[in-house]
């Protein structure tokens, strides 16, 4: 008890990070209003709820394999396709890239551009992979 006393800012450090480790995540994606999903909760959406599926990658990444129906925006070139994806306001909009993070910027714009139903693939294209989902070529 004594060293939790004496080292109470280290004790608050370690609990913030394991938090962030483990359940941050999904906290921020909460306050974000962007969700933080895995490849079988994407699948959900696409099945049941009629998900759009939007591939940020470039398009070496694209043509190598994609989500089967995914829509092709590279992230540079979103900003000024905003009007493309007009229609999909009211859906649930999954965005991938490879890894998560290029998705995580997409989704944010997409915010700000007033999208609301928007969920992050983590892990992207890495994840949906592993995970043995189907990728086409087209």
């Amino acid at each position: 008890m004594d060293f939790i006393l004496q080292n109470i800012w280290l004790v608050l450090l370690a609990v913030i990070s394991g938090v962030m480790l483990f359940g941050g995540g999904g906290l921020l994606g909460r306050f974000s209003g962007v969700r933080q999903i895995g490849p079988q909760e994407a699948v959900m959406l696409f099945n049941h709820d009629d998900a759009l599926v939007l591939d940020v990658r470039e398009q070496s990444e694209w043509a190598d394999g994609h989500i089967a129906r995914a829509k092709h925006i590279p992230l540079g070139q979103l900003k000024n396709r905003l009007s493309d994806l007009d229609k999909f306001k009211g859906k649930p909009i999954v965005a991938v890239c490879r890894s998560g993070s290029r998705s995580a910027s997409a989704c944010r714009l997409l915010k700000q551009a007033g999208f609301e139903n928007l969920h992050n693939l983590a892990g992207g294209m890495m994840a949906w992979e592993q995970a043995g989902l189907p990728r086409e070529k087209k």
